[in-house]
């Protein structure tokens, strides 16, 4: 929408003092401070006098939108984003808060910029490309209002004169620098540059979609129209807080790929697989780069010479036609005015890669301040290949469903095909086998080809898809109009790239040099008769990569498939023709690589073949094999009933999982799992919660995969099964997991535990958990702003909370019942909670209890890693409060002991830990009176000293449950019965990856139940 329309639209006199209520109104004085105010300090939505909800965000975000859209004309974007729009516009404003600026920096950052600085610091709505321009548009004129609210502030100017006069002397360093930099308007360098940028935009503005050539569709697709806006990660060590263990871990950052340079990074690698849109971005780059003079330099070109250019010799080896004034690429870098584009580390022998490195690692030194990037797929060198010079790692995942449908609605457009454009959506959200072709821009592309050309349908199968896939690629017409020459036939391409793929896949590469495949093909051709018109073997492969759309040439003298899936699905083919399956089976069986191929080689198999080769994977016993097997099924559509019967049983006692320990193993054998794993229908409630398990620790590794099998579980009953839907949640997408798990998930009896941003705002996409775990550093204002239903939550865990200070704030929490502060050193004034009325307060690592006293409502109290206030728990516990049940940990009795105990006679439940100075006889006597004791949990470190040192326990007649934790080994508990006559429950809860056995004890507790508790790693 044109800037203009939205003057008009929406600067009227009621819509630009609505915005106005995101500013705080000025308070009194004169203002002559020269410190300037966060912006966190003036919005209305933040803190604890907050005069803006979120809801009223939200309204004021659409009546911005609706008066946007209020007009003649077609709307802008879809209808159907319209609300998606709302909440995106609504996320971008609560971002005022988060900016870590002042107000003086925002004006000077200007409204374009703001807005910019605002959507990066807002949640990735996921908008179309039109909704996605829209919604900039609206943020960039609420920002010019939002500025021009700062400056009328009587504060700004006193403050604006100040940051003036402070700033005037770097103001005219960098004027200085600015002239050196910057060449005058009629020096040659200025003339030619333009030249060279019109050049580059030309060269680089258009693209080839993969798979659309075909009929009357262009050659070449506009970049602004074909390029996709695809998400990419960084990835870096971050540290994750728990409770009690802190470890480093990877986190991952998304962003869009084309901001890869954004937060100061100059240096960016990034990877992709083929067809991810790597060369795309680059074209991208280079073409939109604004302030920066783009050098695109494609790395297979380049190491064709003996030595790597060096920026005077940037154009020539790319041929550029354009002759530049001498030093002229010199004195760019020079100046730290570069973009440099270097594609396709991939595509070089791996011989090279070390020269690149050292060719690039020397420009940098040299040319500092520029902008470098190298692309290359994930596997081509080392994580850590350009670590240590400072880059940046960025990866392209596969598409997600988002990014699917924008390139298919996008394809459409640019083909005129829109009328099956609807039918192919609907068939990649039903039929897996498609889904999961579709990961990236190349084969996107190619789905879209196939759909338009059958005119709307497409096979079922996987293999019945490769086939009409690889028909269309290889009977197309040539690439070039009016081209002439002899014709190769499907069937004869197919043998040839066949063979190529056979000999590929039994070296275990996925690349050979042209000199390895013309001799390859030169034994080949004699038994294809119908390529002898055509030529030698040099001859053949020319046209085999000029015409097939399948075979190309990532570098000079390099040959390889576009895609791995073409490459196992040929080989597998030629082995089965040539009558060499088993051995190609038995070959490929413990690479997890040749999994598809393997796959493939049962689908092409003769019905009298395919026995010899499942059983062939049957026999090795190995889970991965057995479920290969499995899925090997799908693609035998002819199979002797007593097979199938034979694979389906050695399955079963595999899938479903029936423990966490099975679920763990199997996962282990890959994402092929993800496959067969089944819905919830027919299954117990431990073997659902097997099957989830097994898609949980498969997500890091197949998000997509795992997601659709979690999805299937969002409706379970199962407790153990919704907390396993829910602790898996930092696994994945967190705004995409919450949308279609987690929103859906019966919350009874469950917590949910955040501790991302990313979390953290997708909370406010969901409906209200009254259970809500929060973890990481925030203030208890933070806390509460981060609750969007406060009046919903009964239930609140915070955990390695280092900012968490006075307590106060949650009492903005009405319906809370049940706190628990987790290693919260900071947390104090525990009386300023008393109006809640807490029922349960669970306190560890909190080193301030004053005020506890005051909460004489609570019937459950834990408290550990702390210090009582006096000589008696009568002097830090509140005496008042109706306690059932208690938990006194680590050091904290050591001061008093157990006196004041009496004071709660209406304790059911004891749990205690020994301190470093243990409990005294008197200690045991007062918790034994306790009148209505029936439960008393121990910690087996009581009872680990010297026989003489143990406590003499005395008797406990009322108490009928015992709990020991902490068992490690078979532990000497001969005689504790004698102290509990009424007995009649032994609970033994073990330490983590401890084994004990009831069977043990038995005879320690006569007459009484014995049962054992295994503890699981929490983490």
């Amino acid at each position: 929408m044109d800037p203009a329309v939205f003057g008009t639209r929406l600067a009227s006199g009621a819509l630009v003092p609505a915005l106005r209520r995101l500013i705080v109104q000025e308070g009194p004085g004169a203002g002559l401070t020269d410190r300037p105010v966060r912006l966190a300090g003036l919005v209305t939505f933040r803190g604890e006098k907050r005069s803006l909800t979120d809801g009223d965000l939200l309204r004021l975000a659409r009546r911005l939108v609706t008066a946007a859209l209020d007009g003649p004309g077609e709307q802008p974007f879809p209808g159907a984003e319209t609300e998606a729009v709302v909440h995106a516009l609504a996320d971008t404003l609560h971002a005022l808060g988060d900016l870590a600026m002042d107000d003086v920096q925002a004006v000077r950052l200007g409204h374009t910029e703001l807005a910019r600085a605002l959507r990066r610091a807002a949640p990735d709505p996921g908008l179309s490309t039109d909704a996605d321009h829209f919604l900039d548009s609206l943020t960039r004129w609420a920002c010019e209002h939002i500025l021009q609210f700062f400056t009328q502030r009587s504060t700004f100017v006193a403050r604006t004169l100040v940051e003036q006069s402070r700033g005037q002397r770097e103001l005219l360093a960098r004027t200085d620098e600015l002239i050196r930099r910057t060449p005058p308007a009629d020096a040659p360098d200025t003339a030619f540059e333009r030249r060279y940028l019109s050049y580059v935009a030309e060269r680089h503005r258009h693209l080839t979609i993969y798979g659309i050539d075909l009929r009357d569709a262009p050659e070449r697709w506009p970049l602004e129209v074909a390029y996709l806006s695809l998400e990419a990660t960084t990835t870096a060590p971050a540290f994750r807080e728990a409770p009690f263990i802190g470890r480093p871990e990877e986190s991952s950052t998304r962003i869009r790929a084309e901001d890869a340079f954004a937060d100061g990074h100059d240096r960016v690698l990034l990877r992709g697989e083929a067809g991810s849109g790597k060369t795309t971005l680059i074209q991208w780059l280079a073409v939109t780069a604004s302030d920066r003079v783009p050098f695109v330099l494609p790395l297979r070109t380049l190491v064709r010479s003996a030595a790597l250019p060096a920026p005077a010799g940037f154009l020539a080896s790319v041929d550029c036609p354009l002759a530049a004034p001498d030093g002229w690429a010199e004195r760019v870098l020079g100046a730290g005015r570069a973009l440099v584009l270097v594609d396709g580390l991939d595509e070089i022998p791996a011989a090279d890669r070390h020269r690149v490195r050292s060719w690039l690692t020397g420009l940098i030194g040299a040319y500092g301040g520029n902008r470098w990037l190298l692309t290359s797929r994930p596997t081509a060198v080392r994580a850590d290949w350009l670590a240590d010079t400072g880059f940046r790692e960025v990866l392209l995942p596969p598409m997600r469903g988002p990014d699917v449908t924008t390139f298919v609605r996008r394809w459409h457009a640019a083909a005129g095909a829109g009328a099956f454009e609807t039918a192919l959506l609907d068939a990649l959200r039903t039929k897996r086998d498609l889904a999961r072709l579709a990961t990236n821009p190349l084969l996107c592309g190619l789905i879209c080809a196939l759909h338009r050309e059958r005119r709307g349908y497409l096979p079922t199968g996987r293999k019945e898809l490769y086939d009409a896939a690889l028909s269309m690629l290889l009977t197309r017409r040539d690439r070039e109009r009016g081209m002439t020459g002899v014709e190769l036939g499907e069937e004869a391409q197919l043998d040839l790239l066949q063979h190529l793929a056979y000999a590929l896949i039994l070296g275990g590469r996925t690349e050979m040099t042209r000199a390895a495949a013309e001799a390859a093909l030169e034994r080949r051709l004699p038994s294809v008769t119908s390529a002898t018109p055509l030529g030698d073997a040099p001859a053949v492969l020319s046209a085999l990569l000029l015409r097939s759309g399948l075979l190309r040439q990532p570098a000079e003298g390099v040959v390889d498939f576009v895609h791995r899936t073409f490459q196992d699905y040929l080989g597998a083919r030629h082995a089965v023709e040539e009558g060499h399956a088993l051995p190609f089976v038995q070959r490929l069986a413990d690479d997890p690589q040749g999994e598809d191929a393997i796959r493939m080689a049962v689908a092409h198999a003769r019905p009298g073949e395919r026995p010899a080769l499942l059983r062939e994977l049957l026999s090795c016993g190995a889970p991965r094999l057995t479920l290969l097997a499995l899925a090997c099924l799908e693609h035998a559509t002819t199979l002797a009933p007593d097979v199938r019967a034979e694979v389906e049983a050695a399955a079963a006692a595999l899938i479903p999982p029936r423990s966490s320990a099975a679920a763990r193993q199997l996962a282990e054998a890959g994402p092929l799992v993800l496959e067969l794993l089944p819905g919830p229908a027919g299954l117990t409630d431990e073997e659902a919660h097997g099957v989830t398990v097994a898609a949980s620790v498969l997500g890091t590794r197949e998000p997509a995969g795992a997601l659709g099998v979690l999805r299937r579980f969002r409706d379970h009953p199962s407790l153990d099964v919704r907390r396993q839907l829910v602790g898996t949640w930092a696994r994945f997408d967190a705004e995409e997991y919450a949308a279609q798990v987690l929103n859906l998930v019966d919350r009874n009896d469950l917590l949910l535990s955040c501790v991302t941003a990313e979390q953290r705002a997708a909370l406010a996409q969901m409906r209200p958990w009254p259970l809500l775990s929060l973890g990481g550093s925030l203030t208890a204002e933070d806390l509460v702003a981060a609750v969007p239903w406060p009046g919903a939550v009964t239930s609140l865990y915070l955990t390695a909370n280092a900012f968490l200070g006075d307590l106060g704030a949650l009492a903005a929490l009405p319906a809370l019942t049940d706190l628990l502060l987790a290693a919260c050193p900071r947390a104090r004034d525990f009386g300023r909670l008393a109006p809640l009325g807490l029922t349960e307060l669970v306190c560890s690592g909190v080193g301030d209890l004053s005020g506890l006293e005051e909460l004489d409502t609570l019937r459950h109290l834990s408290l550990e890693h702390a210090r009582t206030a006096g000589t008696s728990l009568a002097d830090t516990l509140p005496l008042g409060a109706p306690l059932r049940s208690l938990y006194l940990g680590g050091d904290l009795t050591d001061g008093c002991g157990l006196r004041g105990l009496e004071n709660w006679p209406t304790l059911s439940t004891l749990s205690l830990e020994p301190g470093s100075v243990g409990l005294r006889a008197e200690d045991w006597e007062r918790a034994a009176s306790l009148p209505g004791l029936r439960e008393l949990a121990l910690h087996v470190d009581f009872f680990r000293t010297a026989a003489d040192d143990r406590p003499r326990l005395p008797l406990f007649p009322r108490v009928e449950t015992l709990r020991l934790t902490a068992l490690r080994t078979a532990e000497d508990l001969g005689g504790l019965a004698g102290a509990f006559p009424a007995l009649r429950r032994v609970v033994l809860q073990t330490a983590f990856a401890a084994t004990v056995s009831a069977d043990d004890y038995a005879a320690c507790f006569p007459g009484a139940d014995v049962t054992v508790t295994v503890t699981v790693d929490p983490h």
